[in-house]
């Protein structure tokens, strides 16, 4: 997917948002982007999950499934949680089946089951958040947009939705996304840019970045690393891995993606 030129103001006469924003957006990449409140990052992100259009530019390759998770969901719908995921399913091109075994394996990985017959207006903010990423993930979209998309959700069910990035990309989707955690998949994303002014610019690693990143990793009694890694002991239970700075990101994905995936518990960068 690629952005050329592309501008976004809203309406003739009023200031650019956006304007002349280049990006690619390749297959299984992830990548962040950055901006001040009000700096036009949901625009741009609403640009590229196609909610909004450019003013300006042109914008190719999009894939056939697109999916975005904003930060406040529009809970007053007259569905329950489960109708809600079978119904967004089966706009996706899902069979009603399929729809909904794929809603409530989705619900039950958020740790959302037990709500899946409660209407969205009875759903708590964190409950809406986890139904709101359901409906993104259900379909196996070809590109994620998230924005600020873990807000509300709690400790576990923001650990289900970094993995499920990894996973998504792992399998050749493209995910955007803006947090305002600065540590929120530290280490993976494969670009990085920010919103200034009305430009997009990258985000340059510092002279001097570190050449080896170690990551401390925790994984279920009995569970092996995946193959062709290597790690030590950690202080307190775990491993340790160190590893080359350009493999890392490679690294992340085979342990948070192993079929017992593994909990990283720390990745930090060495001189």
């Amino acid at each position: 997917m690629k952005l050329t030129g592309v501008g976004r103001r809203h309406g003739p006469r009023r200031p650019w948002v956006l304007r002349g924003v280049d990006l690619e957006l390749p297959p299984g990449a992830l990548v962040r982007v950055e901006g001040r409140n009000g700096g036009g990052k949901s625009t741009l992100l609403r640009i590229v999950a196609g909610i909004d259009t450019p003013s300006e530019g042109r914008i190719t390759g999009r894939p056939r499934r697109a999916a975005y998770v904003p930060e406040r969901f529009p809970a007053a719908l007259p569905f329950t949680a489960t109708a809600y995921l079978t119904h967004m399913g089966r706009v996706h091109g899902l069979g009603r089946a399929r729809a909904a075994d794929r809603a409530a394996h989705w619900l039950e990985r958020f740790g959302a089951a037990a709500y899946a017959q409660t209407p969205l207006a009875e759903l708590s903010k964190g409950s809406s958040q986890k139904v709101a990423a359901a409906q993104a993930l259900l379909a196996d979209p070809g590109l994620l947009v998230l924005d600020e998309a873990w807000t509300g959700l709690d400790t576990a069910a923001r650990a289900e939705l970094d993995r499920a990035v990894v996973e998504r990309t792992a399998a050749g989707g493209t995910v955007v996304f803006v947090d305002h955690d600065p540590a929120r998949l530290a280490g993976v994303a494969d670009a990085h840019h920010r919103v200034e002014g009305t430009a997009l610019v990258p985000v340059r690693e510092p002279a001097g970045a570190a050449a080896y990143i170690r990551i401390e990793a925790a994984g279920a009694p009995g569970a092996e690393l995946p193959p062709g890694l290597t790690a030590a002991p950690a202080p307190g239970g775990g491993l340790l891995l160190t590893v080359p700075a350009a493999r890392s990101d490679a690294v992340l994905r085979e342990l948070l993606t192993a079929s017992a995936p593994w909990h990283i518990r720390s990745v930090e960068e060495l001189p």
